[in-house]
């Protein structure tokens, strides 16, 4: 396989107002790819912390398929975020987690989130509504991103190096909140959860 294409490059914007996207990416005339969906991540890591020392990514993910996904050697330039991502669909979510388990990894993180998809001009946007905010990820080469930004009118929003793993945590520690998990349930008492 080309390694190239193992390359993920994508934006992470900071969109409280989520309708007001969807109206522009309508208007843009983007295509609807996947409806609204809800996600439920599995991220793991070696008993020691190993993985995320090395700003390495082992994530389940289950919508409406089960995911196994690799990310590593990360770099953020102007707010775009390029890394090797490598994902393959497994059959069974319970089971590959069994696998996981079996291979020394620990669940070091569970969050959720519900995800739209549209197809814009070449880029991939997706409309991310997690337990702590809401975001835009537009995925594309960096030209594109950028075409992208502008037609949406995004120019403004601020961007985010940081994975929603690493922006909860943050907010973990902000907020003094003792949950594991980034779970809406986690969530339904806090008032003040703004990333910002």
């Amino acid at each position: 396989m080309n390694e190239r294409k193992l390359q993920e490059v994508e934006v992470k914007l900071y969109t409280p107002d989520l309708a007001g996207v969807q109206r522009a990416l309508e208007a843009a005339g983007a295509n609807l790819l996947k409806p609204r969906l809800f996600e439920r991540n599995v991220r793991y890591d070696s008993a020691d912390g190993m993985l995320s020392a090395q700003g390495v990514v082992l994530r389940l993910r289950q919508d409406d398929a089960a995911r196994l996904t690799f990310k590593a050697d990360e770099r953020v330039v102007d707010g775009i975020a390029s890394r090797f991502e490598a994902e393959v669909e497994v059959s069974n979510f319970a089971l590959m987690d069994v696998i996981l388990g079996r291979l020394g990894y620990e669940v070091a993180l569970i969050y959720e989130k519900y995800r739209t998809t549209y197809e814009l001009e070449g880029a991939e946007v997706v409309l991310d509504e997690l337990p702590f905010g809401n975001f835009t990820e537009i995925e594309g080469d960096a030209a594109t991103i950028e075409r992208a930004v502008e037609v949406l009118g995004l120019g403004a929003a601020r961007r985010m190096g940081e994975s929603y793993a690493y922006l909860f945590l943050g907010l973990k520690r902000r907020l003094g909140l003792t949950e594991r998990d980034c779970t809406f349930d986690n969530f339904s008492d806090v008032d003040n959860w703004s990333v910002l």
